[in-house]
């Protein structure tokens, strides 16, 4: 594929990335938005209807998975490493989703802080921003 449109292709998916963190309180249910915009270490956990919840962070978490395997497709364009990186992202996805729901479930003020760091990891693209290098430095070396 022509480099200028990979390249256009790339821009794309990461402004599709952008918009959904610049439009998530629109797109999706989450009252931990706002919970945690607000000095969250001394306030109660909010209201919450835990299905809703479980469902919209999914949803995002596969908009956000199938937009970084688009990613990591155009730049590396190897099949195995998208075929990894959809079992990195499954992986996560299960390993992630068990303490979120303890947390969401379970709400203590001293679990805050690990909640806060869980659910950053299932809502935000950051499993792209290791893979990317980590793959980057394994094509490399290769």
């Amino acid at each position: 594929m022509n480099k200028i449109v990979t390249y256009s292709l790339v821009g794309v998916l990461v402004l599709l990335l952008i918009l959904i963190r610049a439009y998530e309180h629109v797109l999706f249910y989450d009252p931990y938005l706002t919970f945690f915009e607000n000095d969250f270490l001394y306030i109660d956990s909010p209201r919450r209807e835990i299905a809703k919840l479980v469902l919209n962070t999914t949803f995002r978490f596969v908009l956000n998975s199938l937009i970084s395997l688009g990613i990591l497709y155009l730049v590396f364009t190897d099949k195995s490493i998208i075929k990894f990186s959809a079992l990195i992202y499954g992986l996560a996805y299960v390993l992630l989703l068990i303490p979120f729901l303890y947390f969401v479930v379970n709400p203590k003020q001293e679990d805050y802080y690990l909640f806060f760091n869980i659910r950053r990891f299932l809502i935000q693209p950051i499993i792209l921003i290791l893979l990317l290098p980590a793959f980057y430095y394994y094509k490399l070396n290769r």
